[in-house]
């Protein structure tokens, strides 16, 4: 009697595709069972569609419920640890000013003296501007401040052909009742000055100026936001101003003589030396000079 044929066992390439088929019939079919659940075309392509992505439902004027319009704060930045604190940030000059030289060039109070409305600012050798750098470093600032549900105000941000002048800066932290304000900018100095540093009130008290009662809060307020710089971008203290410390007291500026809540001025790096240069035209140093400076000023402000 002849022997019985052996049984041949399915090949293991017979076994992949017979699993494959099972798995796209298995995604197809789950996604038609859900599109006749939610009323939403299905979208499945195979095992690793899965279920098809859904867009905003659109608002009663017919536009997707958050197209175009600024979206509320997520319960995670509502009870953020700066939560009820305001910041008002300084962007340092105007692209525009240098358009109009006649309207920053008129002289406004600046609590010892009578100074000039604004400047145009310095610029790298290539051209490119202190004002650029600041609104770039401040916008991204106030992205890291709003994650942390810090009400936040600018004193100016593209919205006006040059200015605002010394005198209203001040005004603007002021009438904000300011928990803390920082003006940014970018230094021009000789080639091979680098570093940052903070400048800081001095003591004013001539006419409408009295920087008593800031003195001491600012002083802090520079003292952590430095330490916070230092840390997070790697920059070192300024080698020509402040003696090491990048802590400098001026009483000439009308932006600090005129502040009534806790102010000082960021000068983060020196646009006219090659090294400091390279560094503020990074995008991705930029961000780390924003995330310093939020570093400092939530560690002011959480004390």
């Amino acid at each position: 009697m002849p022997a019985a044929p052996r049984r041949r066992r399915p090949s293991g390439v017979l076994i992949a595709l017979a699993l494959s088929i099972v798995a796209l019939l298995a995604g197809s079919l789950t996604g038609w069972l859900l599109s006749r659940s939610t009323g939403e075309p299905s979208d499945a392509k195979g095992p690793s569609a899965g279920v098809a992505s859904r867009s905003p439902a659109p608002s009663p004027g017919g536009r997707s419920a958050d197209a175009g319009a600024p979206s509320a704060p997520s319960s995670r930045e509502a009870r953020g640890s700066l939560a009820g604190k305001t910041v008002v940030i300084d962007p340092g000059h105007n692209p525009g000013n240098f358009r109009h030289p006649q309207e920053i060039g008129r002289l406004v109070d600046a609590g010892t003296h009578r100074k000039e409305c604004d400047t145009t600012g310095t610029s790298t050798n290539n051209g490119y501007t202190e004002a650029e750098f600041t609104r770039d470093v401040s916008q991204r600032l106030r992205k890291l401040l709003e994650r942390q549900g810090a009400r936040v105000s600018f004193t100016h941000d593209g919205d006006r052909p040059f200015g605002p002048c010394v005198d209203e800066r001040a005004r603007r932290g002021n009438e904000a009742k300011a928990d803390a304000v920082i003006s940014v900018h970018a230094d021009g100095s000789d080639r091979g000055n680098r570093g940052f540093h903070m400048i800081l009130p001095g003591p004013v008290t001539t006419g409408s100026a009295d920087t008593t009662g800031i003195i001491g809060p600012s002083r802090e307020l520079g003292e952590r936001i430095a330490d916070g710089f230092a840390r997070t971008t790697g920059s070192a203290r300024s080698n020509y101003v402040g003696n090491g410390s990048g802590l400098h007291v001026r009483t000439d500026l009308g932006g600090l003589n005129l502040s009534t809540v806790p102010k000082v001025f960021i000068e983060c790096g020196n646009m006219r030396d090659a090294q400091d240069a390279a560094l503020l035209t990074s995008p991705r140093w930029r961000q780390l000079a924003a995330r310093g400076i939020a570093s400092g000023l939530q560690d002011f402000l959480e004390k």
